[in-house]
Order: structure tokens, then sequence, then C-alpha cells
């Protein structure tokens, strides 16, 4: 796979993008619904950004039954990998992002037991 660093950087550039590939990096895959109730916002922004990101090839989905979900492409080079890695180390203790993962961990119904919205 081979993403120009000005796209995957323009990318991240957007805070719901940014915070989506946060989100993924520290819990692996994650369904639609999971992101629309970290983030706290609609489903079809988060789709409509998820999607960018597939096109781009940052991330991969699946969809079972009616859910859809996404992680990070397996494939991505290891500069953008580690530039993820730093990122999220680096805003662990800041907000939106203790925000976000504080909202996702107190989720009922999370998706690993049967999926929501």
């Amino acid at each position: 796979m081979n993403i120009p660093s000005n796209q995957f950087f323009q990318l991240l550039s957007d805070e719901t993008r940014l915070r989506c590939l946060l989100l993924m990096q520290q819990q692996g895959e994650l369904c639609v619904c999971e992101l629309v109730h970290a983030l706290g916002v609609i489903q079809p922004k988060v789709s409509r950004h998820l999607a960018m990101l597939r096109d781009a090839g940052i991330v991969d989905d699946r969809r079972q039954g009616q859910w859809i979900y996404y992680q990070l492409n397996p494939d991505l080079p290891n500069w953008a990998r580690q530039v993820l890695e730093a990122t999220t180390h680096e805003t662990a203790k800041q907000e939106p992002f203790i925000h976000d993962l504080a909202t996702l961990a107190d989720m009922p119904n999370r998706p690993s037991a049967a999926c929501c919205a």
C-alpha cells in the first residue's frame, strides 16, 4: 500500500477523522455505532468520514449483517502506523480524546455482545 504522506496528513487534519482513527488505534475494530456513541456525532457524519479513510486505504471495513465495522488497514505503511501510535500516545491525556475513550468504555450493549443503535 502506498498512500502519499500529504494525503495522509490532510485526512488526519479533520478532527472527526482523527478521533475515529485514534479510537481504532487503541481499540482495534469498531462498529460505526460505537464511533457514533463515542464521538457524540450523527451517524451520517461518521460514515462520510470513514468512507474517506476507506477510499484512501487507511482503514478497512467489513459488513456483518446490518452492521459495518472498521479497523486500521493492516497494510498501512510503517511510517503511517508510527504517526498514529505517537499521536495516540501524545493525546492520551487531552480532550476530546479522553472523553471519547471513556464514553466508548461506558457504552451499553457494545457490539462484542450484540450490536446496538
